[in-house]
């Protein structure tokens, strides 16, 4: 990797690592309940939100895998590299969990808070499933299962570095079909399904949606379609991927528009049916994000994550611009994070929230994080799969 993106990289963690320190010392060993809740609930929406994204790249591949399609192979390595976060992601949003569960966080979980939950019919009657024990088995099961089928279709991946014959080709074929449905399958019951609902939503748990994890499966997805184009764009630049062509980059801008679009529809669905029932037990959720002090990042996200990227990628010069590619690719990113920040605060901090020094810190700790383990990855293997059946597909790949 060149050496300015080493300096960004050691640049980053070290802001980071010493945010997380003094967000350590004077807000996590602070006697003041609305420090702690700040440090803990910035943890949660950082490492939930980062950990969701780079899992989405190793959905990627598997989908496309079973899909038999050839297109991405000149840059698969590249999701492959950014999916090698997920066990790194996985422990550290495990210990957050962790210090919130066992550290009686309970301005983060109302949940946890025995005495409250007994006087409570709503969360009693959710008690079977929203309690310490089951959260954290099924959050272990869940990190432990993306960690390892994602490490075995890494592993898979690298057998396409030696030739094959017409047999192993095959078989070579089947045995990744295999391992990504097993991880897809999962992916659905998981990520499409129950850990939005222990994760985040359980942050306010008098209020549910049946659409809630669609939607964070589509903020998260399209934020990590962002990261694998910023990182094309990038190799691109410095003369790597070199079956790379505005074909494959057009297709990337394909789906950040289209993921941009399914995401806002998701929004507009939940909210206008809400909006419309006029039930209070379910409007009181955006109350506070609408009408109330979070209104100015509710509308910011609206613009952000489908004004801007409809408006910008709707034309397909756009989608063949590396710039304007990359430009629009961290627009997302930024505008799904803050997505995350309205999602966690609210329900933990109300109206004493901050988007501060904190916030950004652990931010650019993230981003660091991602820059280290992927830069670090991309330098182990060969940036193409040379002897995948499928890559003479991308090499001609036209759109």
């Amino acid at each position: 990797m060149p050496a300015g993106y080493k300096k960004w990289t050691n640049a980053l963690l070290g802001i980071g690592a010493l945010v997380l320190v003094l967000g350590f010392i004077f807000l996590g060993m602070s006697k003041d309940e609305h420090a702690q809740t700040r440090f803990w609930a910035v943890l949660l929406q950082n490492s939930t939100f980062f950990l969701l994204v780079v899992n989405a790249s190793m959905f990627f591949v598997c989908v496309t895998t079973l899909a038999m399609g050839g297109w991405q192979m000149a840059f698969r390595r590249v999701p492959e590299a950014i999916s090698t976060l997920v066990p790194v992601f996985s422990v550290i949003a495990l210990l957050v969990f962790l210090g919130i569960i066992f550290g009686h966080q309970h301005h983060i979980y109302h949940w946890l808070d025995k005495e409250h939950v007994e006087h409570d019919p709503v969360l009693k009657g959710k008690s079977g499933f929203l309690n310490p024990t089951f959260f954290l088995l099924w959050t272990i099961l869940t990190l432990a299962v993306w960690s390892w089928v994602g490490h075995k279709m890494r592993q898979l991946s690298k057998r396409a570095d030696e030739p094959f014959s017409a047999e192993e080709a095959k078989s070579y074929m089947w045995t990744n079909s295999v391992w990504a449905s097993v991880f897809t399958v999962f992916f659905g019951l998981t990520v499409a399904s129950t850990i939005p609902w222990f994760w985040l939503m359980s942050i306010d748990a008098h209020w549910f949606s049946t659409m809630y994890s669609w939607y964070t499966f589509a903020s998260t997805f399209v934020s990590g379609m962002s990261l694998i184009a910023i990182y094309v764009v990038y190799l691109k630049n410095q003369d790597y991927l070199e079956y790379v062509s505005e074909e494959h980059l057009h297709d990337l801008g394909k789906f950040m528009f289209a993921f941009s679009v399914f995401w806002t529809y998701l929004w507009y669905s939940q909210f206008m049916l809400i909006w419309y029932a006029n039930i209070p037990e379910e409007t009181i959720y955006f109350k506070p994000r609408m009408q109330g002090p979070y209104r100015v990042i509710f509308f910011l996200n609206l613009i952000m994550n489908f004004v801007l990227p409809f408006l910008l990628l709707i034309r397909r010069g756009a989608k063949r611009n590396y710039t304007t590619m990359a430009v629009l690719a961290v627009l997302i990113i930024l505008g799904h994070w803050l997505d995350f920040y309205q999602m966690v605060m609210p329900g933990t901090l109300g109206e004493h929230y901050s988007l501060g020094w904190f916030e950004f810190g652990i931010l650019a700790f993230f981003a660091g994080l991602i820059m280290f383990f992927v830069g670090r990855s991309l330098e182990k293997a060969p940036l193409l799969s040379k002897h995948h059946p499928l890559l003479k597909e991308s090499i001609i790949h036209h759109t």
